[in-house]
């Protein structure tokens, strides 16, 4: 029997990783519902852009998206042990914001790994959320997507704040929710455009929101 590095790149091949992050969210007895589905083609790349509530978005949208992803990933993560080489090995893409030279790379790796449906999930808030509420988009993501000539698509999760809270480890069995929107059509992003679209992805994720998620 051939032995792999766990989380290598073969064992991402043969173990899909939506199946043990459902089995996750399972496992932590937390119910999950999705919409949204018909919005989007698993055959086609697209650049989903999510608000970050916390620790278990990764194991919803990786469960439950139903799409052949890869990650945008801050560069820190890179140097994390066992999480920089699990990332490499699973074709993540680093983002390197230290010099206009370093972005331009990082969207050259990006370009090559996006091809014959692979799609890219970022969270442009940056972090996971303190309060549950959304903050503020970083504009990275939506360069990228205009760069890749590639059509956005808003994805709005509820219930991961909850689970699972920022610098805790105590896991709160609950509810979690993953709504997939309508994609922005790529002509539609421009660099003259992206302060619109940025504004328009915000709202589209927000009117989604439980109630409690949503700014006073």
């Amino acid at each position: 029997m051939l032995m792999t590095p766990f989380f290598g790149s073969k064992f991402w091949g043969y173990y899909p990783p939506k199946w043990w992050c459902r089995f996750i969210c399972w496992l932590s007895l937390c119910s999950v519902k999705t919409t949204g589905h018909e919005n989007i083609d698993p055959n086609k790349s697209y650049i989903f852009v999510a608000n970050h509530q916390g620790a278990y978005d990764i194991f919803l949208v990786y469960g439950f998206l139903n799409q052949n992803i890869i990650w945008m990933q801050k560069q820190s993560l890179r140097n994390i042990p066992f999480v920089g080489f699990a990332s490499e090995q699973a074709g993540h893409v680093f983002v390197n914001n230290s010099s206009p030279g370093a972005r331009a790379s990082s969207i050259i790796n990006a370009k090559e790994k996006i091809v014959d449906g692979v799609s890219m999930v970022i969270f442009p808030e940056g972090s996971r959320s303190h309060t549950g509420k959304m903050g503020r988009l970083k504009a990275g993501a939506f360069y990228i997507a205009q760069e890749l000539n590639l059509p956005i698509v808003p994805l709005t999760i509820n219930g991961s704040f909850d689970v699972l809270k920022r610098n805790t480890l105590h896991i709160k069995p609950g509810k979690l929710e993953l709504v997939i929107h309508k994609p922005i059509p790529a002509n539609e992003i421009t660099e003259e455009s992206i302060p619109e679209i940025i504004n328009k992805t915000k709202q589209v994720i927000h009117s989604n929101l439980w109630e409690k998620y949503k700014d006073d």
